[in-house]
């Protein structure tokens, strides 16, 4: 088997990254210090696909420690890099905290990429780096503009660091994927989105207001130039995103790539302002939601949705679930994991 090494494993987007891959024929091994997780995942991980994952709790900060395990899987045929802190409110008033892990974690993982020969890296990037774009829908050629934010620089400067690693390193293949709102979990309702740290993703906050873990919740900003003055984005179901970075290693393995650095956009294709995913919410589970206008907040984007015509092109990709079926999944999931919480 194809085996493969998924960091920050046990978080939103990897863990549901893993049962993809394991579904499509590779072993995962997980490395996640679980500063904003837990290793729940890896337990629904095991029931969805009847296989384990081993996680190594290391911090990839730490190289010797990181080194260690690359020693342990000389085989590695890939890597998929997820870890990084990510709350963009958070790192406005924390950007060297930011700057720290996310890029230092990240060199440690590509020098020993070099050292131990693993040929291919997928990199968890992000439609941050696009800024207030000027044209939409964005393409993987639309230029960046100026970072809203700490946590989106560091994905801009990530991506840069790749980009030079790969021309210094021919034999290397990276996939830089720009991935837009992540959202909804597995259709089993046996995981979803469960950060460790107080959520502020929109469609958790919308599910923990829904379901009485908070009183309210608040819409920053409804005077911005969009159809109804909230922020628009593109919400994408987690396990269509998922699916993207296993099609992104089949790539690579196959040899399709035409530069051993590519990036691709990974979204739904249309844009829903907040006001209009509230309603979606309101609309797929049948409850109300008590929700505010409040003021603009610090870091966040005015719009942003993808073109994804290159995804489909070359990766054959196409998501397959709709933010109705983003808004159920995701609702079934917090009636689930509550029901656990109090069971």
């Amino acid at each position: 088997m194809k085996k493969v090494l998924v960091t920050g494993g046990c978080g939103y987007i990897g863990s549901h990254t893993i049962v993809d891959l394991i579904e499509n024929g590779f072993e995962v091994i997980s490395i996640d210090n679980l500063s904003n997780s837990t290793a729940e995942p890896l337990k629904a991980i095991k029931k969805i696909t009847g296989q384990g994952v081993r996680n190594y709790k290391v911090d990839l900060c730490d190289a010797n420690k990181t080194r260690k395990i690359f020693e342990k899987h000389p085989d590695l045929v890939g890597i998929v890099h997820f870890a990084a802190l990510k709350s963009v409110e958070e790192s406005v008033f924390q950007p060297l905290r930011y700057f720290h892990n996310n890029l230092g974690s990240l060199l440690n993982v590509l020098s020993c990429a070099k050292e131990f020969a693993v040929p291919h890296v997928i990199f968890s990037s992000s439609c941050s780096v696009y800024g207030n774009a000027d044209d939409l829908p964005v393409t993987e050629q639309t230029p960046f503009k100026e970072a809203e934010c700490p946590y989106a620089r560091t994905k801009q400067m990530g991506e840069q660091i790749i980009g030079d690693f790969c021309k210094a390193n021919p034999k290397a293949s990276a996939i830089l994927l720009r991935y837009f709102n992540p959202a909804g979990a597995h259709e089993s309702a046996l995981m979803g989105e469960s950060p460790s740290n107080r959520a502020t993703n929109l469609v958790p906050v919308i599910t923990e207001t829904a379901i009485g873990k908070r009183d309210s919740m608040t819409v920053f900003g409804d005077d911005y130039d969009t159809r109804d003055g909230s922020c628009v984005r593109d919400y994408i179901h987690v396990m269509d995103l998922a699916n993207a970075h296993t099609k992104c290693l089949e790539y690579l393995l196959g040899n399709k790539n035409k530069q051993n650095c590519e990036v691709f956009n990974v979204g739904l294709g249309n844009g829903a302002s907040v006001l209009e995913a509230i309603h979606a919410f309101e609309e797929a589970s049948g409850q109300k939601l008590n929700y505010k206008i409040g003021p603009r907040r610090a870091g966040d984007v005015v719009a942003i949705y993808a073109n994804r015509d290159k995804a489909a092109d070359r990766l054959g990709w196409q998501p397959k679930r709709s933010i109705k079926e983003i808004m159920k999944t995701a609702w079934d999931w917090e009636m689930a994991r509550t029901g656990n919480l109090n069971g």
